[in-house]
């Protein structure tokens, strides 16, 4: 019963989202703006982490299980993907460096904040 009712306070944030994204009107997926809700509830104390901590981690270990049937979606679509393969792989290299290099630097930076706890 424990971990259905943190699946359900994280769930609960997910239909938030859902809910702030048919109100707002801005290309932010639903799943963001259900994080930005949770972590807002982590932070303002509404949510404490032990309520969500152990289902969370859960979700996170199978994670990769649920990137399966979009793998196989763009394997459908190898004909159309062929053309534009290319330019598709070039994007993916440079975005992931530079989200690499923004959540480095911001994780420095954070952890400078806090008086450089856990810095080397």
């Amino acid at each position: 019963m424990k971990y259905a009712r943190q699946f359900l306070i994280i769930l609960a944030f997910s239909f938030a989202g859902e809910a702030l994204r048919l109100l707002i009107p801005l290309p932010v997926p639903a799943s963001v703006y259900g994080l930005i809700l949770l972590f807002a509830g982590l932070c303002l104390g509404l949510v404490k982490l032990e309520q969500v901590k152990p289902a969370a981690g859960f979700l996170l270990e199978i994670m990769p299980i649920l990137f399966i049937p979009a793998v196989v979606g763009l394997m459908d679509l190898w004909d159309v993907l062929q053309s534009v393969l290319l330019p598709a792989l070039v994007i993916v290299v440079a975005s992931t460096l530079v989200v690499m290099a923004v959540s480095g630097c911001t994780a420095q930076w954070m952890l400078g904040r806090k008086g450089g706890k856990g810095r080397a």
